[in-house]
């Protein structure tokens, strides 16, 4: 229980690199306990996309503080899923680009825009007992989440996953050697950072999903939260 006296809140995180299978898996995840599913990573490319509409730098940190003070973000469930919503308008299909990926990697690490998501995300996990996604959810954000897990694959599986979904979608889309080197520096970019680097927590259930398709990973992590949460709805054992 919370010190109010209301039922305590279970956060689940699940951390990890670009193409590892945490959006897939965190909202499946998120639906068979019936937990709300949150993409922190959505967040951070919405302030990236609205920098890009405002001409603002990466590093320009008067300005992305700035911007963060005036903007609208948050996300909106509709009958096609979690929608992310900058300003009243849906952005959701507009920030999957690698150009803004690379923005959002870059944009991440300015501590001015850490600041002002960190309010919100840890706003979202008191609501509702729900599956956090993103990179230092269990590091940074929710130190002491319930459960973590930290999701990982090869560099070369995630290349080829993160170049199939985005073969899926409308224009332009580089080649599979184009996005693996990208998603390379990237990692780099994540995990050599100074602020909320990546690195799985210490307390984190690590698995690799190299050779493991999307549901056996869901399984394996929905048997570990029943055995923590036997009823999925009541306080876990562990935290």
């Amino acid at each position: 229980m919370d010190t109010d006296g209301r039922k305590k809140k279970i956060i689940i995180t699940i951390d990890g690199p670009a193409g590892a299978g945490k959006t897939t898996v965190s909202k499946l995840l998120a639906q068979r306990l019936g937990f709300r599913y949150i993409d922190t990573g959505a967040l951070y490319r919405g302030i990236a996309y609205a920098a890009s509409q405002a001409n603002i730098a990466s590093d320009d940190d008067k300005a992305l503080e700035k911007l963060c003070g005036k903007i609208h973000l948050g996300f909106e469930e509709i009958a096609m899923g979690l929608r992310l919503v900058l300003n009243q308008t849906d952005i959701t299909d507009k920030i999957r680009s690698p150009e803004l990926s690379m923005k959002a990697s870059a944009i991440s690490a300015r501590p001015v825009v850490r600041d002002c998501l960190l309010i919100l995300q840890r706003f979202l996990g008191k609501q509702t007992h729900a599956v956090f996604e993103g990179r230092d959810m269990g590091t940074v954000v929710f130190p002491e989440a319930d459960i973590k897990f930290y999701l990982d694959a090869n560099l070369s599986v995630r290349a080829t996953r993160r170049f199939e979904e985005l073969s899926c979608k409308s224009g332009d889309v580089p080649d599979p050697k184009t996005v693996e080197t990208e998603m390379a520096i990237r990692d780099k970019n994540d995990s050599s950072r100074q602020i909320a680097p990546l690195k799985p927590a210490k307390d984190a259930i690590q698995i690799d999903s190299t050779n493991l398709n999307v549901q056996q990973v869901v399984q394996a992590m929905f048997e570990l939260v029943q055995q923590m949460c036997p009823k999925g709805n009541q306080e876990p054992k562990i935290g």
